[in-house]
């Protein structure tokens, strides 16, 4: 069938991609806090753990409630993906950090870090093949570079093995958001919350390894919060942003989240006002407001398809009930997609990851 050039706009995917950025931007000056009386790396464990503790906990809390599923479950499937992502970004990336920052500066790790969001896009342009065009070259470049500007603290930025380290790490991070993108269609809470179960683990025994001392109680506690919050919902917000917006606009979005910790600086540790903070502003400003206004329109064609995930009965989702199926939207099922070309303006969501 066609149809006519009609507006389907995606805010909450933007949306989801900004806050998870911002709680996750939010959780740097909070951590800072703690870094004075936790070892970083420990702490690093202890927030990853948290996170899938967290996320774990409310998982069996709304079975025990009984309340209704709307998201998909991981199915055998999806268990290379996931396995993929968890070594990537669980293993691969914090180990090549920990060796990174043995031997970087503070300042040139900080801007190098900022290197994951050009490598998640890089790699689901190159790869995965989401569609670019200049517009959205330039409102990334942006973005990145206010990303760089505001993470910038002085001093020599020597590339030596500890940097292309953390390079590799930033890699192995922008490889675990592009296979994580294929996972997008099942439980962002599950998949959150497993990631955050094996990292977690992984990063203490780095840490105790290397001599790490354990924290007192209120100092975990405290901890624990802000690994729940900045690091587990942040990160399910974030799969779910990948699920409307594909890795490289994700990515990008994500990339504020030194601007956010820069501004909470501001107002929680006292940082100064800077010059730096408000150039940085603008660019990050003009890149997302390039992403925001993007409007990528053609006729393109939906092949036949069946999968399970999240959904309404909107355009995309026009398919018969069987007796065992969910009432209620929105609900969750298997479902089928009949052949369809039309026009209109979209995302490389789970129903738009066509070629061009």
């Amino acid at each position: 069938m066609s149809g006519q050039s009609h507006q389907i706009v995606n805010p909450a995917g933007v949306a989801l991609a900004l806050l998870s950025a911002a709680l996750f931007g939010a959780s740097t000056p909070i951590a800072k806090l703690l870094l004075g009386t936790i070892d970083p790396w420990l702490l690093a464990g202890i927030l990853y753990l948290a996170s899938g503790i967290g996320l774990g906990a409310v998982i069996m809390l709304q079975r025990l409630r009984g309340v209704t599923r709307t998201e998909a479950r991981l199915t055998g499937s999806d268990l290379p993906w996931l396995a993929g992502a968890v070594l990537a970004g669980g293993v691969v990336g914090p180990v090549l950090l920990m060796f990174g920052l043995a031997s970087t500066q503070a300042s040139t790790a900080a801007l190098l870090l900022n290197l994951e969001g050009l490598a998640t896009m890089v790699i689901a342009w190159t790869v995965f093949r989401e569609n670019v065009d200049r517009r959205l070259l330039i409102g990334a470049a942006a973005i990145l570079a206010g990303a760089l500007l505001v993470s910038w603290r002085g001093g020599p930025a020597g590339v030596g093995p500890g940097a292309l380290a953390i390079a590799g790490a930033c890699l192995a991070w922008g490889v675990d958001n592009n296979l994580t993108r294929k996972l997008s269609a099942a439980d962002p809470v599950q998949i959150a919350a497993i990631k955050g179960l094996v990292a977690g683990p992984i990063n203490l025994v780095l840490a105790f390894w290397q001599g790490a001392a354990a924290p007192g109680a209120a100092l975990l506690a405290g901890a624990a919060v802000v690994g729940f919050v900045g690091y587990g919902i942040s990160l399910a917000l974030f799969v779910l942003a990948l699920r409307h917006l594909g890795a490289a606009r994700t990515g990008a979005y994500f990339s504020i989240a030194p601007f956010v910790g820069a501004v909470l600086g501001v107002a929680i540790l006292h940082d100064p006002v800077t010059l730096q903070l408000a150039a940085a502003a603008i660019l990050m400003g003009i890149g997302v407001w390039l992403h925001i206004t993007e409007a990528h329109e053609h006729e393109h064609l939906h092949e036949v398809m069946a999968h399970d995930h999240a959904h309404v009965h909107d355009e995309h989702h026009r398919h018969p009930h069987g007796q065992n199926d969910p009432a209620g939207e929105p609900h969750s099922h298997w479902h089928g997609h009949a052949r369809m070309v039309h026009r209109h303006p979209h995302y490389p969501d789970l129903h738009h990851r066509h070629s061009h």
